[in-house]
């Protein structure tokens, strides 16, 4: 193996490595070789944006934005592990995407599941004393349509192959599957229905002290390597380049339409074909590339 290939594969596995966790090996082989009728056919919508590496910032992307709901984040603040277990959270939830865009039926039905469980130990009382639940249809609906949302914008930014119009609508609705499986309501299945059930939850939003801590934590606090702090922040400069313009003022961030145009459409370019180039490295199938 030439010295190119040599960092490239050591690369690619360490990156592998804190996504997926120690286990991703196996999980990868299980979800992608194991025979069974799967949830999606292969080469679909969400088989292509799932599976390009402009989930890096589809994912940094969805986190800012569902902090800006005070009941989603109420919950994440009382019940998640994020900030001490940031590597084992970003492999469980890689690991659940992978299972059900990727996986068999049964081990989609799984994943789902135990998410579920998982929901309904967590109940609590928000900051300005509102009951809250994991478990509730609409705030599931909130932190799928953040998702979904932010997933679709980074592909269509920065993947290798964007969607066209009507892929897009099939994406949403494929999407869908899972988040009512998971029992959200009222789910969007079309581009349009979900940029209207977005701008339906805008007055639900609000910054407090728990979201400006999730964008701290996320843009500039990272438990990460020093030789990886520098492609992690022009990730995230990407990241943030394609958040609404009403999010930036919640969060805290800076509002500079042109320099999102430039640099920061420049930096989600720069960092996504990198990590393209890292993902290729790995022996999975070309339409799976994170797990």
């Amino acid at each position: 193996m030439n010295p190119l290939n040599l960092v490239r594969s050591r690369l690619s596995d360490g990156l592998f490595q804190m996504v997926a966790g120690d286990d991703g090996p196996a999980a990868r082989e299980r979800i992608h070789t194991t025979p069974g009728e799967r949830w999606f056919p292969a080469g679909s919508p969400i088989h292509r944006v799932h599976g390009d590496a402009s989930m890096y910032v589809g994912g940094i992307r969805a986190l800012l934005l569902q902090s800006l709901h005070p009941l989603a984040m109420a919950g994440v603040d009382d019940f998640s592990d994020f900030r001490t277990d940031v590597w084992g959270r970003l492999a469980r939830t890689s690991t659940f995407l992978a299972d059900t865009t990727f996986g068999t039926a049964e081990h989609a039905e799984r994943a789902v599941r135990i998410v579920r469980a998982v929901h309904k130990r967590i109940v609590g009382t928000a900051p300005d004393g509102r009951p809250y639940a994991a478990s509730d249809p609409h705030l599931l609906t909130w932190v799928h349509v953040a998702e979904v949302d932010s997933f679709l914008t980074a592909h269509q930014a920065f993947g290798a192959h964007p969607l066209t119009v009507a892929e897009c609508d099939t994406y949403v609705e494929q999407a869908s599957l899972v988040a009512t499986k998971l029992g959200a309501s009222d789910v969007p299945t079309s581009r349009a229905a979900l940029a209207a059930c977005l701008e339906a939850f805008r007055p639900e939003l609000e910054s407090t002290p728990a979201a400006l801590d999730v964008g701290k934590f996320l843009l500039r606090d990272a438990p990460l390597p020093w030789v990886a702090k520098p492609p992690y922040a022009i990730l995230c400069r990407g990241a943030v380049s394609t958040l609404p313009r009403w999010a930036r003022e919640p969060l805290d961030l800076s509002d500079s339409p042109c320099l999102d145009r430039t640099v920061g459409r420049a930096a989600g370019q720069v960092s996504t074909r990198a990590l393209r180039w890292l993902n290729n490295a790995q022996p999975v199938p070309a339409e799976a590339t994170h797990l």
